[in-house]
């Protein structure tokens, strides 16, 4: 699972229209060690990929990540976001929070990204034209990530593994009447990862926790999910952005680029 900052939809909007960017540092890649992991956890994994490959499909998620005041603090920020997904090529992703409303579309060619709050949105080509393509060109050109995209890859299970040396089921958990298997994974060269998956052949998640071990004051991300269904059909006038009255598209600015400048490097 490839999470280089601590940022949910929030923090990519933020990157590109010029609001407080929320990234930390990550610490320098490991040498690749053997994989220990478990039957029951890889099994488990298998049957989450398998059910999330599903050509449509939706979810809720809320979502708590740590952001840096402008004294440099670490503070928690919480989000709650709708996804839709229809396989290759369209993503919806509408988001509320404590810094106001949020929309991310994609129709196979271009990812439009929307701020309610500042009336503005920004357009990125994605001439891959699939959710994984548009999920690293953001990345690629913005310099964030977006901590969910494992689950709407195009192999789930796989990308949640990238990276991981080692995993096992903790045990098994209720929640709202259900079992949920607790899984644990470690991938170097400090980040852990917990997962909860429904106790069944669906193997849905509920609940996802990544601490950051290495990082100053070893923050988190928290997101749990909910409302999953996976007998939508959504149309392609879903996922089609209208600007609201006055809005304004803003010009593309990378984080990296903002950072620099700020800190006064070229």
């Amino acid at each position: 699972m490839k999470l280089r900052y601590i940022a949910a939809l929030g923090g990519l909007l933020a990157g590109i229209l010029s609001l407080t960017p929320v990234n930390l540092a990550a610490a320098p890649p490991a040498k690749q060690a053997t994989p220990a992991i478990s039957e029951e956890a890889s099994a488990a994994l298998l049957r989450m990929g398998q059910t999330l490959r599903a050509a449509d499909f939706s979810f809720q998620a809320r979502t708590i990540r740590v952001y840096s005041d402008a004294n440099g603090e670490p503070l928690h920020i919480f989000h709650t976001m709708k996804v839709t997904v229809q396989r290759p090529n369209h993503l919806l992703v509408e988001g509320t929070g404590d810094d106001g409303s949020n929309k991310l579309v994609f129709d196979g060619k271009t990812a439009i990204i929307f701020s309610a709050a500042q009336n503005k949105y920004a357009s990125i080509p994605v001439p891959e034209g699939t959710i994984e393509g548009m999920m690293k060109e953001a990345v690629g050109r913005l310099g964030v990530d977006f901590p969910l995209a494992d689950f709407l890859s195009e192999a789930p299970n796989k990308a949640f593994m990238s990276g991981v040396t080692s995993g096992r089921v903790v045990n098994t958990v209720t929640i709202d009447g259900a079992p949920y298997d607790h899984l644990f994974f470690f991938q170097p060269p400090g980040i852990e990862l917990e997962l909860w998956l429904s106790k069944n052949d669906q193997s849905l998640p509920r609940r996802l926790i990544v601490t950051y071990r290495t990082l100053p004051g070893q923050p988190n991300f928290i997101a749990e999910f909910s409302d999953w269904n996976l007998n939508i059909h959504p149309s392609d006038a879903d996922f089609v952005f209208q600007p609201p009255a006055g809005a304004v598209q803003a010009e593309l600015k990378p984080v990296a680029a903002a950072q620099a400048k700020k800190k006064g490097g070229k």
